[in-house]
């Protein structure tokens, strides 16, 4: 086994033990098909399944989720790694649970993107309009000169709100949409809304969901349950989890080295806590049953990637037409061009709900422009990219910052981009 520390140079980072690939890999062979009935060889799925180990013995991910789906036909889905039992701060002689191909991880920030696309289905259905203003349903929210901010603004990061200015965002406040949403009724803007792109981790996902909740009458895991999932016959991909599968969910560890500033300022401006207490938080029973839309979608590789399959086929899958294709198009349609977040400090394009790629720097793969997806922290990657005719998932437990090691997450989507041609 590997030693649970590495040196960059720079720092020490904390690792997980890294056991031989083999003994560790979990392989859905029952939906995996033949690469050539997706246009792709042996060789290129290999490719693909080589990145993930690369990135597994980095030593940052105690698990790591991959499916991709290539024309509709899955082409990877597989796991490596544990679910639980080998975290840095765990016994080296303690238990460990081998994770599955159909094992349960947290998509964090990823959960935007399914967020917006309940808001997305209210707009199709006519029960409420992107450019309407928040405090049409919240009129609470009106306050401070917050009044203008629209539901556009909430899913391009506009807003005005990305934090809750001399607020510590605590456990009990995630668990609790009453409270958050009292408190950011009562927040002042950071920024005179639309005016200036600063990524909301969490605060716009829990207007979206109040939102919800006063158009339908119903909480947003139920509406995303009876409207999307279910019609679909997902088993999952949900908000949260029933306390009965609590350990079912990967456990998130904190990897690599400590974020130092600035790096850890922006970290805690954008989440409102470090990553090390983000990553505990994660891990708490509260956090995994709770409703927490910009944070908490739960999911298999499979189930995930199926979900972006929905909107890579313009809002049908299997049959069932859940949106329509403008609406999906509408979406994932540029709302700011690659320009630097003030709150992220790097440059992103962003639809409504999604992270979108480009050809210069693109976060799922090189010429990848009209990919559309989110990442979540710190190395999960949901996305499509509809010139490759791919959907993919990219799920992991380990939970690095500032790392070399990052760079390997990111060879996952450079090389599935690169074994993935586009189709013309």
């Amino acid at each position: 086994m590997k030693t649970d520390l590495l040196s960059y140079g720079f720092g020490v980072a904390e690792c997980v033990r890294v056991a031989p690939p083999d003994e560790v890999t979990s392989t859905n062979t029952a939906a995996e098909v033949d690469p050539a009935e997706a246009g792709l060889t042996r060789a290129d799925v290999d490719a693909i399944w080589n990145a993930v180990v690369l990135l597994y013995r980095s030593g940052l991910h105690p698990a790591i989720g991959l499916c991709v789906r290539r024309h509709g036909k899955v082409v990877v889905d597989r796991a490596i790694g544990h679910l639980r039992g080998n975290a840095p701060t765990d016994p080296v002689d303690g238990a460990r649970v081998p994770v599955r191909h159909d094992s349960l991880f947290n998509l964090y920030s990823a959960s935007k993107a399914v967020t917006a696309m309940v808001i997305h289905l209210l707009d199709q259905r006519g029960r409420l309009h992107l450019d309407d203003r928040i405090v049409e349903y919240i009129p609470e929210f009106g306050r401070h000169g917050k009044e203008g901010a629209t539901i556009r603004h909430l899913l391009s990061h506009r807003a005005g709100i990305p934090a809750i200015p001399g607020h510590r965002v605590s456990l009990d406040d995630l668990v609790d949409p009453v409270r958050i949403v009292d408190l950011l009724c009562n927040a002042r803007p950071l920024y005179v809304p639309g005016r200036q792109l600063s990524y909301h981790a969490v605060t716009s996902g829990f207007l979206l969901g109040e939102i919800v909740r006063r158009v339908t009458g119903r909480d947003i895991r139920r509406y995303l349950r009876d409207e999307i999932l279910d019609p679909l016959g997902f088993a999952g991909f949900d908000y949260g989890v029933d306390e009965a599968r609590v350990n079912d969910v990967a456990v998130n560890a904190f990897t690599g080295i400590p974020p130092f500033p600035p790096a850890s300022w922006m970290l805690e401006r954008s989440l409102g806590v470090g990553a090390r207490e983000a990553t505990a938080l994660s891990n708490d029973p509260r956090f995994l049953t709770a409703i927490i839309p910009s944070g908490n979608i739960i999911s298999s590789a499979n189930e995930a990637s199926r979900f972006f399959e929905l909107l890579l086929q313009g809002g049908t899958l299997d049959g069932v037409r859940i949106y329509e294709g403008r609406t999906v198009r509408r979406a994932v349609a540029e709302q700011s061009y690659l320009i630097v977040d003030s709150f992220l400090g790097l440059p992103v394009r962003y639809g409504m709900g999604f992270m979108l790629g480009s050809e210069a720097f693109s976060l799922y793969g090189p010429h990848s422009a009209k990919a559309y997806g989110h990442i979540g922290f710190t190395a999960v990657s949901v996305y499509a990219d509809p010139e490759r005719a791919i959907s993919v998932a990219i799920l992991t437990s380990g939970k690095p910052f500032i790392t070399p090691g990052q760079l390997l997450w990111l060879n996952v989507a450079r090389t599935i981009a690169r074994h993935c041609p586009k189709t013309g």
